[in-house]
């Protein structure tokens, strides 16, 4: 198989906590879900991405790509994918 490298683009990201006051751009519904047969809910977010709903879990964190669009990615792959970008002022 030929190997490739990803290229260079910087992404906007945001984590996703599971607090609800956040401000989430338009195609993101924060909720909690409640289970009939557990007491309290897990909070995560319904992100519109071009695939359809996707789900994020606390932790997760939510990318902006280079067309637009967003979708959720788990920590272990952002950390692994992205680092932080210092921007000049």
């Amino acid at each position: 198989m030929t190997k490739f490298r990803k290229k260079p683009v910087v992404i906007e990201a945001e984590q996703f906590h599971g607090l609800g006051h956040e401000p989430y751009p338009p195609g993101i519904c924060w909720c909690v879900e409640y289970p009939a047969v557990t007491v309290g809910g897990s909070p995560h977010a319904h992100v519109h991405t071009i695939e359809g709903p996707l789900k994020a879990s606390v932790g997760d964190w939510i990318i902006r790509g280079v067309k637009g669009e967003l979708y959720p990615c788990k920590p272990d792959i952002f950390e692994a994918t992205y680092e932080p970008v210092e921007e000049n002022l």
